[in-house]
């Protein structure tokens, strides 16, 4: 199975690690979450206008990269 790397910000993790259960993973918990929801997700797809987008997304990998070596 194929795994992805999200970016996530810290007050959104505490909330997530708050509500999941201690033997459930964070796939289980976000797969749970995005069943229940699927037509608010799509609702505000779209929705949140990032202004700084290219210098978010060089961050975003320069982290990654300094997090790899």
């Amino acid at each position: 199975m194929p795994f992805k790397t999200l970016t996530i910000k810290e007050d959104v993790y505490k909330k997530l690690v708050a509500i999941k259960r201690e033997d459930e993973s964070f796939s289980d918990l976000l797969d749970k979450l995005s069943g229940k929801n699927v037509a608010l997700l799509r609702k505000v797809r779209g929705s949140i206008d990032i202004k700084e987008k290219d210098e978010m997304i060089r961050d975003i990998y320069s982290r990654r990269d300094e997090r790899r070596y």
